[in-house]
């Protein structure tokens, strides 16, 4: 991520998208960085590259976009003394925090940088007919690898709700600071309206990433 992050400052003195969309649901398993692997990728990731690009992001007034899923209201529950589930771990528990932690991000990045002209916002692209849940023992892969898969929303369709976001107006089309399935404001796991735990998880996923704190 971090060398991700210098390339893309060195190819673009402006930045108007940022879209993390990358994410998945995996086995239990450590990374050689000493995170869950899954909450890496759903949050950790996404986090440190946004906030690598952050002084560009504010300058080009972006829109910030999370990729989450309703697996965060189904799954979710963050506490943040065990972001890593390392006390009682499951793969839709780990999926569903890390999920949350793309609302919580999304709710956070708004209050701390809407007035600086940055807009963020988090959406579910839905049950998409892709590779995901290959790689974990939740009983999701058994939706995503039988012929269930046939009834799920296609790839361009999801596609096209992240695109929705991409090319709308915050404060128009879309409100900054909030959650999407559909095009329309979707219903949230109860710990999203915690800003406490929004800022919480903001300054301790800093200390986890060894980045300096802006406690504010």
């Amino acid at each position: 991520m971090r060398a991700l992050a210098e390339e893309l400052l060195t190819a673009y003195p402006r930045i108007d998208v940022l879209a993390n969309n990358a994410g998945g649901i995996f086995q239990q398993e450590t990374t050689v960085d000493g995170f869950d692997k899954t909450f890496q990728v759903n949050h950790l990731g996404p986090f440190l590259l946004t906030h690598l690009l952050l002084d560009r992001l504010v300058e080009s007034g972006a829109k910030v976009i999370q990729t989450s899923s309703v697996g965060h209201r189904l799954f979710g529950r963050i506490d943040l003394d065990d972001l890593g589930n390392a006390r009682a771990w499951s793969a839709n528990k780990a999926y569903g925090d890390g999920k949350l932690a793309n609302v919580l991000m999304t709710k956070e990045l708004h209050r701390r940088y809407a007035e600086q002209g940055l807009s963020a916002a988090a959406f579910h692209p839905g049950g998409i007919a892709t590779n995901f849940a290959n790689d974990t023992s939740s009983v999701m892969r058994f939706a995503y690898h039988t012929p269930l898969r046939h009834l799920m929303t296609s790839v361009e369709t999801g596609g096209s709700r992240l695109v929705w976001l991409a090319e709308g107006t915050p404060g128009v089309t879309w409100q900054s600071g909030e959650y999407y399935e559909r095009n329309k404001p979707g219903k949230v796991n109860p710990q999203a309206h915690d800003a406490a735990l929004a800022r919480g998880l903001w300054e301790r996923s800093e200390e986890l990433l060894g980045l300096e704190v802006t406690g504010r």
